[in-house]
């Protein structure tokens, strides 16, 4: 059975993934990489190869996705399969990185929370009745990684490389797959990835915004499943 990894998308850990993983774990072996110890997307992957199995199937959501797609395009031949989450395949664009400096100096100064609070969670969800819990998990799993991490990752997204060649070359099965509502990367970038991808899957995640492996569990399961087994 081939292994799956999991990497998760900025300031959050394996929490993002509770409900995948305790639906798939008795299937085939799991392991989740936090992305913490890196300021470049080039040596976060570099780092999860330096410990992923030899081969195995790849998941990441918003700059997991980002990462995942990095780690196709240093060992295509290791990623059996790939699945996109909620990502973005494109260069930071100038507007968004000039955002991040302010960003990095409140954190610096110890305004993580107000960060998190007022210019990254609200464009994450969509409405629903678990609305406010996986908002409260977001900054649970922010405030746990702490602040240096906060500036790491903001690094890492800031100078990251575009990957539409990544993908265009890339053979293996791929799932493409985002929240119909989400702000931060809408359908019509996961229709860009599906185009580019040879052998893609695209589905869009109703009712769900920038996380539904926690706003919709049981449909972003049941999806990562049809990807798992697919031939």
């Amino acid at each position: 059975m081939t292994p799956l990894v999991l990497l998760p998308g900025m300031m959050c850990d394996a929490r993002l993934f509770q409900p995948q993983i305790a639906a798939l774990s008795g299937s085939r072996p799991l392991m989740t990489f936090p992305l913490v110890t890196q300021d470049s997307v080039q040596e976060m992957a570099a780092e999860i190869l330096s410990n992923a199995p030899s081969v195995f199937a790849l998941a990441g959501l918003s700059m997991g996705g980002i990462v995942a797609m990095e780690v196709v395009r240093q060992a295509p031949g290791r990623v059996e399969r790939l699945a996109l989450l909620d990502t973005n395949p494109l260069a930071e664009k100038p507007e968004v990185k000039a955002r991040r400096g302010p960003q990095m100096k409140a954190v610096q100064e110890g305004q993580l929370r107000q960060v998190m609070r007022d210019e990254m969670k609200p464009n994450y969800l969509a409405d629903g009745p678990h609305r406010g819990a996986i908002l409260d998990l977001c900054m649970a799993m922010a405030v746990d990684l702490g602040p240096d991490v906060f500036l790491r990752q903001s690094r890492a997204l800031m100078d990251r490389p575009g990957q539409t060649e990544t993908l265009a070359v890339y053979t293996g099965p791929s799932l493409v797959m985002c929240g119909r509502e989400d702000g931060l990367c809408p359908v019509e970038r996961h229709q860009l990835m599906h185009d580019l991808l040879p052998y893609s899957t695209l589905q869009i995640i109703e009712e769900a915004g920038h996380l539904p492996t926690l706003e919709q569990p049981n449909d972003t399961t049941a999806a990562l499943i049809r990807w798992l087994e697919a031939p």
